[in-house]
């Protein structure tokens, strides 16, 4: 079995500062949260912050606003909409991506593990360095493409049609927010991030693949034919069984790897 080291300055110190509950709190939760500063030389650390649950809100973001807001405002994290809708919360709680702003603080069993998505660079504490997915997001062109020339009016697209996109259950590949909690969470990204695109930007080319309004269906596909780009994916299903948002990114890779079959 192979075994791997972290090099020295990337091992988490995991006694890092303690800052207690308030006298007299009656609920106290735990967050042992992972914090690094770039400016200085020291390696990152799990912070524990207690946290009085009776004057706090019921989401873990919640408690990390309350941690900047009344506690420590040190602490550094991405946040935006607070309703699962712009993925900007994204992060690993108690061991798996997933929104900060959806997952309960009653669903965490003992103290709650709050760390950066795995395998990113970090830009400090809780947040990484999205560039390069984006820059892959960008890659696909995930905006319509047409060659005829545009109505008076908005596309029509049928019922059909619309729920390909939708889908049937609301779940279907126009709900992906961009969290990247699934790219994150996926061994073969993780190895090959320098070529594979990754669950969360392969759910959105699919989105415009299956698009009945687009016309660069072949265009697409062509840009992805490349054994990296697409064919990494192994089905782990790691993607689909993180999405906080309940789509399911391995079958859309899926969907492209059989219309790459289908027009040979």
């Amino acid at each position: 079995m192979a075994e791997f080291t972290l090099p020295q300055n990337s091992k988490i110190n995991p006694n890092g500062k303690v800052h207690k509950a308030i006298q007299n709190a009656k609920r106290v939760k735990s967050f042992r949260v992972y914090r690094w500063n770039p400016d200085d030389e020291d390696n990152p650390r799990l912070d524990t912050y207690e946290i009085d649950l009776d004057a706090c809100g019921p989401m873990v973001l919640d408690a990390l606003i309350k941690i900047k807001n009344e506690v420590d405002p040190t602490l550094t994290f991405r946040r935006s909409c607070r309703e699962g809708i712009c993925g900007s919360c994204a992060m690993n709680i108690d061991g798996t991506n997933t929104l900060a702003c959806t997952k309960a603080i009653e669903d965490c069993k003992g103290d709650v593990k709050i760390t950066p998505l795995p395998h990113m660079p970090v830009v400090k504490d809780l947040v990484p360095d999205l560039n390069h997915v984006y820059a892959q997001y960008a890659s696909i062109e995930p905006w319509l493409k047409t060659d005829t020339a545009a109505p008076n009016r908005e596309r029509l697209q049928s019922p059909e049609d619309s729920e390909i996109l939708n889908g049937a259950d609301g779940h279907g590949p126009a709900g992906c927010i961009l969290c990247f909690c699934c790219s994150t969470s996926c061994p073969s990204y993780w190895w090959n991030s320098d070529r594979f695109m990754g669950p969360a930007v392969l759910l959105q080319a699919y989105r415009w693949i299956a698009d009945s309004r687009d016309e660069a269906t072949g265009e697409r596909l062509d840009a992805l034919e490349d054994p990296f780009k697409l064919y990494r994916c192994h089905t782990i299903m790691n993607c689909t069984n993180t999405c906080p948002k309940g789509l399911n990114p391995a079958k859309a890779i899926a969907e492209i790897k059989k219309m790459m079959v289908e027009r040979l």
